[in-house]
């Protein structure tokens, strides 16, 4: 048995993968794949990596981009979801913010520096036309510091994943005020440099069984119900998720990878582009 590191967000994305570790599909392959849940998300996901705490990560596609081209020894090696993310921008539901525009110059919560959220606020200050470096940012590491923080005011407006925030919606803690779809595939495959080279025929394995499940997993009985369940979200809402998610087999194209790293240029999130070498590697 090889023992391989996995981590991810605790989020619906990622049920694929545990189906298949619930299923035995690693273990007849002789791989023993652990998966971490990463409630902080891409910053966090970025330093395990770094440190080896884990060998791969499910992962934000403009948060890896960036830690790449900062010395992350990572490399993408496949997107895993081909649709954009949807990240409602949200408030405290009694907050006296009715529309995005009232958020101008105000503070964002994020989970932490170099995270999914506060990438995803220089593209949304961007598409509004404010100055990004007005942004003001309150560390808040998870989605529970985020409804603390917007709840007594210490910071305005979080952006998060938007079906993943509904509940809180639903229950009136936060009230969504806009949508901001990220404009590239939301999530990639990322691995340690070392693993690839010691271990390719792993990792190639690996891809192989996740992609049969994603291409089968909409087939799956009653898997929106099971959904449901597992995240505590409303059926209606897992339908219309569903219907707008589409998971990927296919690596990241240069064309892609140069369309990402030119917004995070433009926006002054990276000061210079890597390669799609230094980037990218198809196992």
């Amino acid at each position: 048995m090889t023992t391989i590191k996995i981590a991810g967000v605790p989020e619906h994305f990622n049920l694929p993968w545990h189906l298949s570790i619930e299923n035995g599909d690693f273990e007849k392959e002789n791989i023993d794949l652990q998966w971490t849940d990463v409630p902080e998300g891409t910053g966090k996901m970025c330093q395990m990596l770094r440190d080896g705490e884990t060998d791969i990560a499910v992962i934000l596609t403009e948060g890896i981009v960036k830690d790449i081209v900062a010395g992350n020894p990572s490399k993408i090696v496949q997107v895993y979801v081909e649709s954009p993310l949807i990240w409602g921008i949200h408030v405290a539901a009694n907050s006296n913010f009715k529309t995005l525009a009232d958020l101008q110059n105000t503070k964002v919560a994020i989970s932490r520096l170099g995270s999914g959220s506060q990438l995803m606020a220089y593209v949304n200050a961007d598409n509004q036309g404010w100055k990004t470096d007005n942004l003001q940012f309150e560390i808040v590491n998870t989605i529970d510091g985020a409804v603390e923080a917007l709840t007594i005011g210490t910071a305005d407006y979080f952006m998060w994943e938007r079906f993943m925030t509904k509940p809180l919606v639903d229950k009136g803690i936060f009230r969504r005020v806009a949508d901001c779809p990220t404009p590239w595939p939301c999530f990639v495959i990322g691995v340690r440099d070392e693993i690839l080279e010691k271990q390719p025929d792993i990792i190639s394995n690996i891809l192989k069984i996740i992609n049969q499940t994603t291409i089968e997993f909409k087939d799956i009985p009653s898997i929106d119900k099971t959904l449901a369940s597992n995240y505590s979200q409303k059926i209606e809402d897992i339908e219309e998720w569903l219907s707008i998610t589409q998971w990927s087999q296919k690596p990241l194209l240069e064309k892609m990878l140069n369309k990402v790293q030119n917004q995070l240029l433009q926006l002054k999130i990276i000061d210079k582009k890597g390669t799609f070498e230094d980037i990218v590697k198809t196992v």
